[in-house]
This record gives structure tokens, C-alpha cells and sequence, in this order.
């Protein structure tokens, strides 16, 4: 006697491969921040508590430190993270909270608009930053 199997209901083919985004997204939520924990804490550690504290961070300060391409670097690497971090963060709260559709997507197009300018006017400074001009 053998045994019959029905056939599937679906035809038998590879899933098909394409990106999970949400897990990306979750992914990097992890990994960035435990590079923002080192990156703030360095930078807390400074800018705050070696040397005197707040009491010496003036113009002449800033610009020795981003004099440095280490330290552009530094600042630059944890001014995306942090936004993007953020952003990513908010991405999420809007859409579990907005109902509507068009709610969720105007309200991301803020999002995505603010992110934008805040990244682009922080690197400009970063990188355009003139040590030598006049305090």
C-alpha cells in the first residue's frame, strides 16, 4: 500500500530574498548604540571632567580640537549616529502611534526632512569650522 500526499497548495520555489529592513533597523539600533555609549562617554569624559572641566572649553579650545581630523571625525561619527539612531527611533514610535496613513506619512516627512538638515548643517560646520578666524 503507499501513501498518497496531496499535492501544495503553493508551488514549491526559494522565498524570495529581498532585504528585511525592520531587522537591519534593529540591528543597527544595537550597534549603534553601544558606539554612541563610547562615543558620549569619551566625549563627556573631555569635555567635562579632564583638565578643568567646562571652566577651559572656549573658542581656542574647539579649535585645537577640530584642528585635529581625529576629532572631526570624533564628532562627526556621533552627530550621524545620534541622529540616525534617533530618527530611526522616532521612525518607530510614528509608526506604531499614528493611525492614519496620511497621519503617518507627513509626520514622516518631517522626520526624514529635519534629519536631513540637521546632519548636512552639522557636518558643514564640522568640516567648514575655521580655527583661525577671529573669536
Amino acid at each position: 500500500m503507499t501513501l498518497a500526499l496531496d499535492k501544495p497548495r503553493t508551488p514549491r520555489r526559494p522565498a524570495a530574498r529581498r532585504a528585511n529592513w525592520e531587522l537591519a533597523s534593529w540591528v543597527f539600533m544595537r550597534v549603534s548604540g553601544i558606539a554612541l555609549v563610547v562615543l558620549v562617554l569619551g566625549h563627556l569624559l573631555i569635555m567635562n571632567i579632564l583638565d578643568g572641566g567646562v571652566h577651559r572649553i572656549n573658542w581656542g579650545f574647539v579649535a585645537g580640537r577640530w584642528s585635529s581630523p581625529f576629532w572631526q571625525f570624533w564628532d562627526l561619527s556621533m552627530l550621524w549616529l545620534a541622529e540616525i539612531h534617533g530618527g530611526n527611533g522616532l521612525r518607530t514610535i510614528i509608526n506604531d502611534y499614528a493611525r492614519k496613513d496620511s497621519t503617518r506619512f507627513w509626520l514622516k516627512v518631517l522626520l526624514y526632512v529635519s534629519m536631513v538638515l540637521i546632519l548636512a548643517l552639522g557636518t558643514f560646520v564640522i568640516f567648514t569650522f575655521d580655527p583661525n578666524m577671529d573669536a
